[in-house]
């Protein structure tokens, strides 16, 4: 089959495939055609595309049309009803969109209804895109505030670092976290999800939490509208926070909505003068009253509102790398012989999920997908209710004592009817199991691993008392011998491979 790929309207700088992908989708059997231009606002001349094993032609009349954005009416009307149309089509907010292409007899994916689970993240665009567009909005913002984002301390003065709020902890956000963070800002982040303050502080940033007795929890995978509650929470939390901000990055999006509306003119009033927000969510309304899609604005009181719907396209190589590779792993999943044959499996919940419309018949929207699970609520305590049921009860305080005082006993009458020798031995064997216990107890359960990896090497004094016993007369402890070496040889290597794996995952390629 044949795939082609369009070249986008004036507005859209990123391509649908760029030469290193073309040469992917070659290898799984596809021919690809190019429209002449394509690539030109990303850097990916019609050569390059020629190159990697394309032809320059008409992208149109292919089997299998990728694009960026939905097509064009023009490009549309020249579409042949049974062609697969993929790219960007936002269905939840362009009901009309998915009607006409059902009408024109297509099969449409959408690239943007990728269900977030596991196994479909390597095709999630919005998560690659938001990634870009966060790096982007940190960039934007730094050019427009002029001035440092690190503290300094120079002959000439002292200059404070830059504080800067990210509202919303997703993919973008968290992107902006990481790079407002690199360059030297205080960072703070507010979101409702309160799992993710780990990752806010992996990041340096400071988790702003809003305190309300409703807990998010998507079974979609994406963000949902919050209650009242929280909403009035959160704008006290806003209004307190922003007018001592600099920057301000918000991000939140509720996919088929417009976007919640989170930081009022009020508070872009009592911001101080050269501050900057970019609302990530302009193109959907925005999350700051004030902003206008796709333009830079100046207040009254001098803050600068971005509000740039094309943030992700303004890095168009990487993006069109990133967007590119999202649809080589969609093709992979629906050419299952990699002959160059699309095979739209309904049972797959992915390919499920993005079908839009099917041989012009509607199939939007799709059946929920259940990615995450709500918190089971806790029985309540009752007398005919226990807490723990029985195989799991603990030991009582009154228990351990008891355990701990029978096990100093049994050791203690064991050593004195042990040998002169052995006794020494046993004294020691007790103080190790009692040190190790608080070495081990003591380290936070996220470094057991390493941890117990790299002591897994103590098996190594075992190697060396197994050698100086293995050449004895008798054949039994020369037999036991070769075991411990055997068994402790296993645990030493094991035991760095696993941790120099762990370490390699930290570690700059």
């Amino acid at each position: 089959m044949l795939i082609g790929v369009l070249k986008e309207g004036a507005a859209e700088t990123r391509v649908a495939a760029t030469p290193a992908t073309v040469t992917q989708l070659l290898k799984l059997g596809y021919d690809v055609v190019v429209e002449s231009g394509a690539g030109d606002k990303s850097d990916f001349s019609d050569a390059a595309y020629v190159g990697a094993g394309a032809t320059i032609g008409d992208a149109v009349a292919a089997d299998i049309v990728f694009g960026v954005n939905a097509p064009t009416s023009a490009q549309l009307d020249r579409l042949r009803p049974g062609t697969s149309m993929v790219s960007i089509l936002s269905p939840a907010l362009h009901p009309e969109l998915v009607e006409d292409l059902a009408n024109r007899g297509l099969t449409a994916l959408a690239m943007d209804a990728v269900p977030r689970i596991s196994r479909a993240q390597s095709l999630d665009v919005l998560s690659s895109m938001a990634n870009i567009a966060g790096y982007r909005a940190v960039v934007e913002a730094a050019h427009a505030f002029g001035r440092f984002f690190t503290g300094q301390v120079t002959a000439a003065g002292k200059v404070p670092p830059a504080k800067v709020l990210v509202v919303g902890a997703g993919v973008a956000g968290l992107a902006a976290i990481g790079t407002a963070g690199s360059l030297g800002a205080i960072v703070a982040a507010t979101d409702p999800r309160p799992e993710v303050a780990d990752q806010i502080r992996s990041l340096g940033g400071e988790y702003l939490a809003v305190e309300a007795t409703e807990v998010e929890v998507s079974a979609t995978g994406y963000a949902k509208a919050m209650s009242d509650d929280y909403n009035t929470r959160a704008a006290a939390r806003y209004a307190t926070t922003v007018p001592e901000t600099d920057i301000v990055i918000t991000t939140a999006l509720i996919p088929g909505r417009p976007a919640p509306r989170l930081i009022t003119a009020e508070m872009v009033a009592a911001m101080k003068p050269g501050s900057v927000i970019v609302d990530m969510a302009a193109a959907n309304g925005g999350n700051v009253e004030g902003t206008v899609p796709g333009k830079v604005i100046v207040t009254g009181n001098g803050v600068t509102i971005v509000g740039y719907t094309d943030l992700a396209g303004r890095l168009p190589a990487q993006a069109s790398q990133l967007y590119g590779t999202n649809l080589v792993n969609l093709m992979k999943l629906m050419t299952p012989g990699q002959d160059g044959e699309l095979v739209l499996d309904f049972d797959d919940v992915v390919q499920r999920s993005i079908t839009v419309v099917r041989d012009g018949q509607s199939t939007w929207p799709p059946p929920p997908v259940q990615v995450s699970a709500a918190p089971t609520t806790a029985a309540p305590k009752t007398e005919s209710t226990p807490v723990y049921a029985h195989s799991q009860r603990p030991a009582s305080t009154r228990k351990k004592p008891a355990v701990v005082g029978g096990a100093a006993l049994c050791l203690f009458l064991l050593i004195a009817a042990s040998p002169a020798a052995l006794q020494i031995h046993l004294i020691v064997f007790a103080l190790a199991i009692v040190i190790g216990f608080y070495v081990i107890g003591n380290v936070h359960h996220a470094l057991h691993t390493p941890l117990m990896s790299v002591t897994n090497a103590i098996s190594g004094i075992i190697v060396v008392g197994a050698l100086l016993q293995i050449g004895h007369d008798n054949s039994t402890i020369t037999a036991l011998s070769f075991v411990a070496i055997l068994l402790a040889t296993i645990n030493v290597f094991g035991g760095f491979a696993v941790t120099r794996r762990m370490l390699a995952m930290f570690s700059r390629s």
